[in-house]
């Protein structure tokens, strides 16, 4: 341990220890009750993790600083009596029994002699020393050694000693050193000597033992211990010693321990140990000084600094015990000698500190030490306040006034009264709050003076005529003049008020935390939700007109008014503090003194301000069990199934200055992105989706600390293969195909049923075509015989036989379209030709007409057949037949008009005239069955047919009618239907 520089430095010996350390505070015992099941422990060593190891009579031990994980018999140890373990920086634990039946812990598994034979190599008659080497062990008896084993990775290595063959003589081993391959001896004629264990050459030292010295070696120094005796070497070559100090004592030694910091310890048979502040690297430059004494009434077996500088020891029969290191430097290492009473009350004055304790006794702590003052003999009443100014002090106990003078050392009890604060008040008088009164006392004439008849718990002057009052739950503002009183704050215990600058007061409460306030009322409120350690305040002590600490039950509380902010310190145990009950604190220089249930704690306060603001450690992820597997062994990639996919972290955090008070903060990326956190070291996921995952985790140490890095490990949760997305895109793929299947099996029946529908209601009209087309037949047949009859009867008979040869033209070509549905529009202006030829004959010329087909129309595109006709018949019987002093003109049109085609049949006659005529021209029978073609062809082939019936006076300023027909454009694979 390097040199320590504090405020002050005093040596400690401690004559008197009860159990479980009630004699040093701070002192932290783990026994059976805290799960470390064992009476006797034995050699203490701590691993790369921060683990410390404790070897007993019931197995192994672990502890992690909260909990503590036996390996025993069950656990795979052929001998649970462990006398020490040795973790090398490969991660396994070497663990020594007492007699042979060596063993090793890796990835969590013990591994003995029946699983690894080459442990059975090693066999000594008397237990051995053995030494760390990295990722190997130096293993040898010291009673005459035959063999040096070297351990590594499972193997054993043998290296055979020739030393001397005189059976006379035994030999001593106590240090090898590797590095130069000696082995130092000593027999039993005092003879220090080096041995060569490759040249197997002995050359003597230049040092001497005597027959019975215990010998230890920490690098190059050597301490000999002679019964009560040590001496002190430094090795300055292989072969030459030079002694520095010797030191002897008054009491026999049974063991010697030099820790990693280079102090002695030396452990006592009687009990107790003797700690030697000085380094063995400084002795060659100072004296070694008179130890100090602790842990006295207890065997101790061993003692461990560990990485943090905290200090271990083990007990036979008694357990374990820790002090943290801040502690130590200022209690242990230099503490104030007789400091261990239960202090109620602290003040001071210009030179001393008071403590008031839990009895009629003080103490004047001055001059590195504290001076007891017995108030009352053998009355066990409190104090409750203290109030001290020069010579004089004013002790308040619970049941008595005790004014005292530091000069003189008169005491003088003033009254019987329950006291419950004292507070300045004039030059010369304090405010005295009792069970019964608010009253004033003045300690030069011993006078006192009542204000209030009533219970009063606190009070503060705050102008020239008024003070604070406070009762056991509110505070009012008194007159002293008048004795009028004024309720100022309601609902509040006020367990202390001060000034904290003008007009601004302090006020602790014993729920409410601090109040701060002024003449008006309360300014703001400061509790555990802004970073107390607790709301229950017991005292203020004032540093500045900023800062101001707090006692509490739970430490020491350090507030500081930033602006509007706060910044709040908190200061337990773990930063030195003898206790966490604290009973108030008052400042002097740069020192705070806290007075505490197990005695007075002195802090400078710059150096509790050197307390990190992270623990400089990690959370240790010791297994990861994922469904129903363990994986001791985090060195692989962790993965789990569905439906196994739960997963539990076991968790330690290695921060002993918290002693057990520790949390973890956690949280796994790519499941959940908030933190939380738990006070167990076995963190629980359940069911957790599939998916690749990180688990984050701090640990939280006392005060809310955190470890400065997050302890980080991957796993994966791998899905079934109904849960991959591959099966998912078959899934669905094969969902959609099979609701493509429904949806057109759905749909194909609709439409086989409607198509079912549509045949049969094509059927229906098939047969109504073809009865249309019979009735169109024989209409134009006997249209046609009038004709010739009309002939004969004029006995034309030229006339009759040329009509009859176009007759049976037409006659044949409407017998031939008649049979087919559709024709092509050439087909049609030739059979339009030929029909109006002929009525052009029968009625002797009386009109001309015109068939014309637009550039724009195909005269191969189909139309429905016979279905201009009856139009051109209809614009001659009742359009040009009765014209007597004009001729008729028919005009026939094909034009493509607007994506459809446009049949035109025009003529000149009288149009429509009247109502009876429109319903003469429309109404004709070729007209009734063109049109009911017309929706028939609309129902069959889905073709869109529209006739438009114009007269011409109307639209042109000229006599006659105008029929439009619009087929929309269409195309039937079936019937080849263009248009």
């Amino acid at each position: 341990m390097k040199k320590l520089t504090i405020f002050y430095s005093i040596s400690l010996i401690i004559f008197f220890c009860i159990s479980f350390s009630a004699q040093i505070p701070g002192l932290i015992n783990y026994s059976e009750e805290n799960g470390l099941n064992s009476s006797y422990t034995y050699r203490l060593s701590q691993d790369s993790n921060g683990f410390i190891w404790v070897g007993s009579d019931n197995g192994l031990f672990r502890f992690d600083g909260k909990e503590f994980k036996q390996y025993s018999k069950k656990n795979g140890l052929k001998n649970i009596d462990v006398l020490a373990c040795y973790p090398l920086s490969n991660g396994e634990i070497f663990i020594n029994p007492f007699l042979n039946d060596f063993a090793y812990l890796k990835n969590g598994k013990i591994i003995n002699s029946d699983t690894n034979k080459e442990l059975r190599k090693i066999q000594f008659g008397h237990n051995p020393d053995i030494h760390i080497n990295k990722d190997s062990l130096i293993i040898y008896t010291t009673y005459n050694p035959k063999s040096i084993y070297i351990y590594k990775n499972g193997k054993v290595t043998i290296i055979p000693l020739f030393i001397g063959n005189n059976p006379n003589i035994v030999y001593y081993a106590f240090g090898f050193d590797q590095s130069k391959n000696l082995l130092y001896l000593s027999d039993q004629q005092s003879k220090i000597t080096a041995y060569d264990i490759v040249s197997k050459k002995i050359t003597p030292c230049n040092i001497s033992s005597k027959k019975g010295t215990a010998i230890s070696r920490k690098g190059d120094y050597f301490i000999f211990r002679f019964k009560r005796t040590i001496e002190i070497y430094k090795r300055e070559n292989n072969f030459h010693f030079k002694k520095l100090q010797s030191y002897t004592i008054n009491e026999n030694i049974h063991q010697m321990i030099v820790d990693k910091n280079f102090k002695i310890w030396l452990c006592l048979e009687k009990g107790g140990s003797l700690y030697f502040k000085e380094s063995l690297l400084e002795l060659e430059k100072i004296k070694i000084s008179a130890p100090t004494r602790i842990l006295d009434n207890y065997i101790i077996n061993d003692i461990m600094m560990d990485k943090d500088n905290n200090a271990w020891f083990s007990t036979r029969n008694n357990g374990i015990f820790f002090i943290a290191d801040r502690f130590f430097k200022n209690y242990i290492h230099l503490p104030i000698k007789n400091n261990s009473g239960y202090i109620t009350a602290i003040t001071k004055n210009d030179k001393n500190i008071i403590l008031g304790y839990n009895e009629a006794k003080s103490g004047i702590f001055n001059s590195k030490k504290i001076e007891n003052i017995t108030l009352e003999k053998d009355r066990k009443i409190e104090h409750k306040a203290i109030f001290a100014k020069g010579n004089t002090i004013i002790f308040g106990l619970s049941l008595s006034l005790i004014q005292y003078n530091t000069a003189t050392g008169k005491k003088d009890i003033l009254c019987e009264c329950n006291i419950k604060n004292i507070i300045p008040f004039t030059e010369n008088s304090v405010l005295l709050c009792t069970s019964d009164a608010l009253t004033t006392y003045n300690y030069i004439n011993k006078t006192f003076t009542e204000i209030l008849k009533e219970r009063v718990y606190n009070a503060l002057p705050y102008d020239k005529d008024s003070i604070f009052v406070g009762s056991f739950k509110d505070l009012y503002k008194l007159n002293i003049k008048t004795k009028k009183k004024r309720l100022f704050l309601e609902g509040y215990y006020f367990t202390d008020i001060k000034k904290l600058r003008p007009n601004v007061y302090l006020g602790s409460t014993n729920l409410n935390g601090i109040i701060l306030f002024n003449n008006k009322g309360i300014i703001r409120k400061i509790t555990e939700k802004d970073g107390l350690t607790t709301s229950q305040i017991k005292k203020i002590e004032v540093e500045n007109g900023n800062t101001f600490w707090a006692s509490t039950n739970s430490g020491l509380c350090r507030v500081e008014i930033q602006s509007n902010k706060l910044k709040i310190n908190n200061f337990t145990q773990t930063d030195g503090l003898p206790s966490n009950v604290i009973a108030g604190c008052v400042i002097k220089n740069d020192t705070i003194y806290a007075g505490t249930s197990k005695g007075l704690g002195v802090l400078p306060i710059k150096s509790l301000f050197t307390q990190q603001k992270f623990i400089n450690k990690k959370v240790i992820i010791n297994s990861v069990t994922i469904g129903n597997k363990e994986f001791l062994d985090l060195n692989h990639q962790f993965i789990g199934q569905s439906p196994n996919n739960d997963i539990i972290f076991n968790l330690s955090f290695p921060d002993y200055s918290s002693q057990g008070k520790i949390k973890y903060k956690y949280k796994i990326d790519g499941l959940n992105e908030n933190w939380q956190t738990s006070n167990s070291s076995t963190i629980t996921f359940n069911a957790i989706p599939p998916g690749k995952y990180v688990f984050k985790v701090f640990g939280l140490g006392y005060n809310g600390k955190q470890s400065q890095v997050s302890s980080d490990l991957s796993f994966e949760i791998k899905p079934q293969f109904w849960q991959t997305w591959w099966f998912k895109f078959l899934l669905i793929i094969a969902s959609a195909a099979l609701l493509f299947t429904l949806i057109t099996f759905y749909f194909q029946k609709k439409r086989n049923k409607k198509l079912e529908t549509l045949y049969y209601e094509k059927k229906i009209a098939e047969l109504e075509l073809q009865a249309i087309k019979a009735q169109i037949n024989p209409h134009f047949i006997y249209n046609c015989l009038n004709s010739i009859q009309f002939l004969l009867y004029k006995k034309d008979y030229p006339e009759t036989e040329n009509y009859l040869d176009i007759f049976s033209q037409m006659i044949r070509k409407t017998l031939h379209y008649s049979e087919k549905t559709f024709m092509p529009i050439k087909e049609e202006v030739e059979y339009l030709s030929l029909y109006l030829n002929m009525e052009k004959l029968r009625l002797k010329d009386q009109f001309e007409y015109k068939i014309s087909v637009s550039e724009k129309v195909n005269e191969n595109w189909t139309i429905p057949s016979l279905l201009i006709q009856p139009f051109a018949e209809n614009a001659i019987k009742h359009g040009i037949a009765n014209l007597n002093k004009r001729k008729g003109i028919i005009e026939i049109s094909f034009d493509h008009i607007d994506s459809s085609l446009c049949i035109t049949i025009e003529d000149n006659g009288a149009g429509i005239t009247n109502k009876s005529e429109s319903i003469a021209k429309t109404n004709s029978f070729g007209v009734k069955l063109s049109q009911k073609r017309i929706e028939t062809f609309k129902q069959l082939f889905e073709t869109n047919i529209e006739l438009e019936i114009n007269n011409l006076s109307d639209t042109q300023q000229k006599s006659g009618t105008q029929i439009k027909l619009y087929i929309k454009p269409y195309e039937n694979q079936n019937t080849s239907l263009h248009h």
